[in-house]
């Protein structure tokens, strides 16, 4: 596993735009994992000046950089604060789609017949929900904490990499290699996850990272709606106090800031999800 993951950095910073992906990827993880630690203000603390008024919209200065929010609250605290469960929920879901997407793809793939058909009207059951209402709704009946979330996203995602997994599973069943296993005396699950796997990695590696910007963009679209856990500061929460208050226009400082950084972040993981994509598959290059 640890040469695979090497092998992924390396593909990544041979591809178009991926060390450039992965730089910005890696200062974006750097801010979740420190951004508590070093936010200059408490992100959900108000705020007052010398004389004890509120620093309702505050514009940019020395003291807050990137302004204060109607309630006096420091934006670049809450920027700080915010890039963790960004990360955090789109990480575990990126992990937890391709999990459950690989190993239905493996087994519908390999043993085919009943057992394929059977999982591959399950997964046609799940591209037939709509995405977004489907997690509202689970928000809503079930609670609006980020475990919740991960779990609904997951519950979704999963879908896409389970055909894509088992449409390359199909062709590499026939291989020579497994044939040869075959004859040895491996199990099913031997030949499975020891000769098919390993084959499938790049497949599973490209849609984490897709899998991944889905899941930042979704965790963000949910805060905005106003559907995520109201104890978090995430910049999709960000935006969305800002929307609800009325004040994007007139304190563009408070709004700005979250949208560019979930653009800039989503960019950074197409562009290494792309770069590797591209390296591993060299039809899909062009020029």
């Amino acid at each position: 596993m640890p040469s695979i993951i090497l092998d992924f950095f390396r593909a990544v910073w041979r591809g178009p735009f991926g060390p450039a992906g992965l730089v910005i990827l890696g200062l974006c993880v750097a801010l979740a994992i420190l951004g508590p630690a070093i936010a200059p203000y408490d992100p959900v603390a108000r705020n007052y000046d010398a004389a004890g008024k509120l620093l309702r919209l505050a514009p940019p200065s020395w003291q807050h950089w990137l302004g204060t929010t109607l309630l006096g609250r420091d934006v670049l605290s809450q920027m700080l604060v915010g890039a963790r469960p960004a990360l955090l929920v789109g990480g575990l879901t990126a992990l937890g789609t391709v999990v459950i997407g690989v190993n239905i793809g493996l087994i519908s793939g390999y043993f085919g017949g009943r057992i394929d058909s059977f999982l591959m009207r399950l997964t046609d059951m799940f591209l037939g929900l709509p995405f977004l209402p489907f997690i509202i709704i689970v928000l809503s009946l079930t609670g609006r904490s980020l475990t919740t979330m991960v779990i609904a996203m997951t519950l979704v995602m999963w879908r896409s990499t389970a055909r894509v997994v088992r449409a390359q599973v199909l062709s590499l069943r026939e291989m020579p290699f497994v044939a040869a296993a075959r004859i040895t005396g491996a199990s099913d699950l031997a030949i499975i996850y020891r000769e098919i796997a390993p084959n499938i990695m790049p497949i599973a590696l490209v849609s984490v990272a897709f899998a991944l910007a889905w899941a930042i963009i979704t965790e963000a679209s949910i805060g905005f709606l106003g559907f995520g856990d109201p104890s978090v500061v995430s910049w999709g929460s960000i935006v969305y106090d800002a929307y609800a208050s009325q004040m994007m226009y007139r304190a563009p400082w408070w709004v700005v800031p979250p949208g560019i950084a979930i653009m800039v972040l989503v960019s950074a993981v197409y562009f290494v999800g792309r770069a590797y994509e591209q390296v591993v598959n060299p039809r899909l290059r062009t020029g």
